[in-house]
């Protein structure tokens, strides 16, 4: 069946925040900015928010960008375009210093309020705020419905969870479908006093409290009223604006209880990655209702050969000779060769081929050709872009490793995070 889409095109108009420095995802985020980091193989994180709203019906997008915004700017360039007779249009919106604002972006808050002036020659009643660095597959217009039903001012998607994760958390507690309450990572002994009913399902499960998502929905005029006058120097939407707006206005939560997960940091990136790879996996690339929209790179298919593999997701463009690879994501144009194995390993791939005459002039120089070498083992690992990993490499990740940042590679959580070009030599041993 398919999902319910927004009727009128200029009913709602989003604002996706592209996010701050990301320091917990370094070091992806050393030369890119979190929307920005490949995940799945073939996509970049901001395409999850962007094909969400496309599947919705809202082709009116701005993305705000600051930290390391290159790369972040040219995959949107490069990738939405509409057609001539449509009025749809995913626009940056770089950080700029004005004679009236001389500073960057100090929050989310922050960053929307300096992009109000490109914003406001576009009609809209209600804004849409999304965060470009999570995982999920929302319907904003049943959430816009819920908006509307009750009434609302403000509307907060919310996440029922259990006593581990909401101290993680901001939570809000509701009554008929208004929130009441806030509080910012609750400590676990104030728990209690902050259940909600989220639902039979939801509270046989231990999720009995309702965390929020970062997604809002605001009516536009009170939207530019908080940002240019109520709350002038408020600069966070999560600390400061929404706790100030539940005890004013009418805030309603849209109770969403479909997979979400906040990219925070690499072992969340990492699990995500893996996650899609499972039979039935929580977030599922396999949707014709619900496609995520990425550059179309019109690279030829895989290539396999004699490779057992398990579990594992093989992008376009890529040439596999491995020996074995199981519960791995290898994105576009990887080269593995081969006695290979990989376990548990998410490679992002390269930008580029290397040429025969490149290769052998690399092989008669005993260098490392793009890719992964032969007879390679490498286990619990990200492999950035355009890696070289020379033959006989021992890559060996788990929690035996304590957490250390090497000019090549960095360890997190046991993860290890092979670097963006790094060169790693014949032999080498982690």
């Amino acid at each position: 069946m398919a999902i319910r889409t927004i009727t009128h095109s200029k009913e709602i108009l989003c604002v996706i925040l592209g996010g701050g420095a990301g320091s917990r995802l370094f070091p992806l985020t050393a030369s890119r900015s979190k929307p920005a980091v490949p995940i799945a193989g073939k996509y970049r994180l901001v395409d999850i928010p962007i094909s969400n709203c496309l599947n919705n019906g809202i082709g009116r997008m701005f993305v705000l960008t600051q930290f390391n915004s290159a790369s972040l700017n040219r995959h949107i360039k490069n990738t939405y375009h509409f057609s001539a007779f449509s009025k749809a249009f995913v626009d940056i919106l770089a950080a700029e210093q004005t004679p009236d604002n001389p500073t960057w972006y100090q929050g989310t808050a922050d960053a929307v309020r300096q992009g109000l002036r490109h914003i406001e020659p576009f009609d809209s009643d209600y804004v849409l705020i999304l965060s470009g660095d999570q995982l999920y597959q929302m319907n904003f217009a049943e959430m816009l419905d819920n908006h509307k039903k009750l009434g609302a001012d403000i509307s907060i998607a919310t996440i029922p969870v259990g006593d581990r994760e909401a101290p993680e958390f901001g939570i809000l507690k509701s009554s008929e479908g208004l929130i009441t309450s806030f509080i910012e990572k609750p400590k676990k002994e104030l728990l209690p006093e902050w259940t909600s009913d989220t639902g039979d399902l939801m509270k046989a499960k231990g999720r009995n409290y309702l965390a929020s998502m970062g997604i809002y929905i605001f009516n536009r005029k009170l939207l530019f009223d908080l940002l240019e006058t109520e709350y002038l120097k408020a600069t966070d939407f999560g600390k400061e604006i929404i706790p100030e707006s539940i005890k004013k206005f009418k805030v309603a939560s849209y109770q969403y209880e479909g997979y979400w997960t906040d990219i925070g940091n690499i072992y969340s990136f990492f699990e995500a990655n893996l996650g899609l790879t499972e039979d039935l996996p929580d977030f599922n690339l396999f949707d014709n209702d619900n496609a995520i929209y990425t550059r179309p790179r019109m690279l030829p298919p895989a290539k396999i050969s004699g490779t057992t593999l398990e579990k594992t997701l093989v992008a376009e463009g890529s040439i596999i000779n491995a020996s074995r690879i199981e519960h791995s994501v290898i994105g576009i144009r990887s080269r593995i060769g081969t006695g290979s194995t990989l376990v548990n390993t998410y490679i992002m791939g390269s930008d580029y081929y290397e040429t025969l005459p490149e290769i052998a002039q690399a092989l008669a120089g005993n260098f490392p050709v793009l890719g992964v070498g032969d007879r390679c083992y490498i286990k619990n690992a990200i492999l950035d872009k355009n890696v070289r990993i020379g033959n006989d490499v021992r890559i060996n990740g788990g929690p035996h490793l304590e957490n250390v940042d090497h000019a090549l590679y960095t360890v997190k959580d046991g993860i290890i995070v092979i670097k963006k070009g790094a060169i790693i030599p014949n032999g080498f041993v982690i």
